[in-house]
């Protein structure tokens, strides 16, 4: 078992105040394989007054030393990217031949991307009497999720570093280990002391303290709504600049023209995959009814055929904890007692999964859109299949919810698609089987939060505008 019984403040290795830890469980075996230091607010503080040292000289380097350091930093990655594939997997439960591409790969090559992005602080815009630039915000505090651990965290220190801030971070409780990893390969890259800092531990000690701190001048949180609201008005009193990527119930609509056999496939897979914890991920397929039929057969087929373990055979492997497959278990109940036809799936699982925090690849037929399961967010591998009589309705229903992240339109050709697709009111639209893409901005409409991720818009979320006015 792995003993981190260290935080990373100012480019060291140093021993925490609290000596309180946290352990990491195996969501497939249910076994702890690691424990970490749980930081306290003396430690938080450390650190951002750490980042703040350090932001004096970082925020003044050329866009070339930064890049430099990036490019140090994917090499280091793809050095270490069978541990941290491995990490991750043992983790958080993704099988780790499918988190190799899923969760490791893309957070390689968006870094790739955060490293050719550091010009963006020097594009000076010459206007009538003044001069336009771009500067770094400052110090940020980053709260990162626990199902998507490394791509969340390069989505965020990725562009920061990029844009010459400087930033603590906190890993979610349940997977920090890929963290000390990073850590260790920015420690290699040459990073000057004090510009990445690692204080894992609990949100109501180091998330509360990022979020409110008046020498945090942003916070970036990725999580559920509930806790995003919560960091909002922690944040409100220093008014500080908040970004955020919270929940999302995204909507699929498939068009009565569509090849109805690749759409339905298409949408059971990518509800399935990450065994459904992803917030962008399909969860309200929306069929029109003349094919609603044929959609529940091949649904079921579909979904049936799916293997559950980590094994390589294993195409969803187990929730990332005993309370998420609680959670999941209970929405199952709920989508039953509301009278929806559970299509297949369910609360039982196949006798060879006697450990584990598994749940059944799980479809609900007969779903009204005001359902609790069509309007919540379920987190897991539950789809629910909607039926529609015209396309209004069907438009209808996707912005029937509180979210906004993703969407997806299945129809006859990419132009019909996106005639749909312009009137969803979402962040993206996957069209066609579309897939995520680092060259797209990732954020959401609604409560599905503000700001967006990745490409150079991305880095943009962490500049400020500075307008120097002359007098001739």
């Amino acid at each position: 078992m792995k003993n981190l019984s260290k935080l990373y403040i100012n480019g060291q290795w140093v021993t925490p105040q609290s000596g309180d830890t946290l352990n990491v469980i195996n969501p497939a075996t249910e076994e702890v394989i690691a424990s970490f230091a749980s930081a306290n607010s003396h430690d938080v503080e450390q650190a951002i007054a750490a980042a703040k040292s350090a932001f004096v000289t970082w925020s003044q380097t050329s866009s070339a030393e930064r890049k430099a350091i990036l490019v140090r930093i994917v090499e280091g990655m793809k050095a270490r990217e069978s541990e941290l594939t491995a990490v991750v997997s043992q983790s958080m439960g993704c099988p780790e031949h499918i988190a190799s591409w899923l969760q490791i790969e893309g957070a390689i090559y968006a870094m790739e991307l955060f490293a050719n992005s550091t010009e963006l602080t020097e594009q000076d815009q010459k206007a009538e009497k003044c001069i336009i630039v771009k500067e770094p915000i400052g110090v940020c505090g980053f709260i990162n999720p626990w199902n998507f651990p490394l791509h969340q965290f390069v989505g965020k220190v990725g562009a920061a570093l990029a844009a010459g801030c400087t930033m603590v971070i906190k890993p979610s409780e349940q997977t920090p280990l890929q963290d000390y990893i990073m850590a260790e390969i920015f420690e290699a890259s040459g990073l000057p002391a004090g510009v990445f800092n690692l204080v894992p531990g609990t949100g109501a000690v180091v998330g509360s303290l990022l979020s409110s701190h008046p020498d945090i001048d942003m916070v970036s949180f990725t999580g559920s709504t509930q806790a995003g609201i919560k960091v909002a008005q922690a944040a409100a009193p220093t008014v500080k600049r908040v970004m955020q990527e919270l929940g999302g119930k995204s909507p699929f609509i498939i068009t009565s023209d569509a090849d109805i056999n690749a759409a339905v496939t298409y949408g059971v897979e990518d509800i399935m995959l990450n065994s459904g914890q992803s917030c962008n991920t399909l969860a309200r397929m929306i069929v029109p009814q003349e094919h609603y039929q044929k959609a529940l057969v091949i649904a079921k087929e579909v979904a049936e055929n799916l293997v559950m373990g980590t094994n390589e055979q294993a195409s969803l492997g187990p929730m990332s904890s005993k309370i998420q497959q609680q959670r999941v278990r209970e929405y199952i109940q709920i989508g039953i007692d509301e009278g929806a036809t559970l299509l297949c799936g369910g609360l039982d699982l196949p006798k060879h999964l006697n450990q584990g925090y598994y749940v059944a690849p799980t479809i609900f037929a007969d779903v009204n859109n005001k359902m609790r399961i069509a309007q919540e967010e379920i987190f897991g591998p539950v789809l629910c299949i909607i039926p529609y009589q015209n396309i209004e309705q069907a438009i209808e229903i996707a912005n029937d919810t509180p979210y906004g992240l993703s969407s997806a339109v299945f129809a006859k050709d990419n132009d019909s698609a996106m005639q749909v697709a312009r009137k969803i009111r979402s962040g993206q639209c996957m069209i066609n089987g579309g897939e995520f893409n680092y060259h797209a901005p990732f954020g959401g409409y609604k409560m599905s939060g503000n700001g967006r991720e990745f490409t150079h818009l991305g880095v943009e979320e962490f500049l400020e505008t500075k307008a120097m006015i002359t007098y001739e």
